[in-house]
C-alpha cells in the first residue's frame, strides 16, 4: 500500500468514525486489534468507541496532522467537544473543552492493527 492509499483510507476510517457506523468498523479494524497494548479485539474497540460517544455526545474526530509511512500512521486529531460528566477523571461536566491526541497506528492487511494514543489532558486541565 502506498502512503497517499493508507492516508486515503485513515481519512475513510476517520468518516466512518464520525457517522458512527459501526456495523462497518470491521472493514477498518483487524478482529485482534490492540489499543494501548491491551488485546481489545474488534468488538472492545467498538465498545470503547461507542462508550466514547455516549460521554461526549458532540464527539467529532478531525485530523489536524496525519503522517503516512506504511505500514504506519501517526496523526494528531483536534477535539472541540463537550463531555457530559468527568472526563480522564477531570470534571468537564458538560462544559466545552478543546483539545488533542497524538496518536499512531500500526496497520496489517489494511486493517488497524494496533493504535497508541495520549491525549493532552493538560490543555483541558488548563480550560477548567
Amino acid at each position: 500500500m502506498t502512503k497517499t492509499e493508507l492516508a486515503d483510507l485513515y481519512r475513510a476510517y476517520i468518516a466512518c468514525l464520525n457517522r458512527q457506523d459501526w456495523d462497518n468498523l470491521g472493514r477498518f479494524v483487524q478482529d485482534d486489534a490492540q489499543h494501548n497494548g491491551r488485546s481489545f479485539g474488534l468488538a472492545g474497540y467498538r465498545a470503547m468507541l461507542e462508550q466514547d460517544f455516549r460521554d461526549i455526545p458532540d464527539l467529532r474526530f478531525e485530523i489536524a496532522l496525519l503522517v503516512a509511512d506504511p505500514p504506519l500512521i501517526a496523526a494528531r486529531l483536534a477535539f472541540d467537544c463537550s463531555p457530559k460528566g468527568a472526563f480522564l477523571g477531570l470534571p468537564v461536566n458538560g462544559r466545552r473543552v478543546a483539545f488533542t491526541e497524538n496518536v499512531f497506528y500500526r496497520w496489517r492487511d489494511g486493517k488497524i492493527a494496533a493504535v497508541w494514543s495520549v491525549i493532552d489532558k493538560a490543555a483541558i486541565e488548563a480550560q477548567l
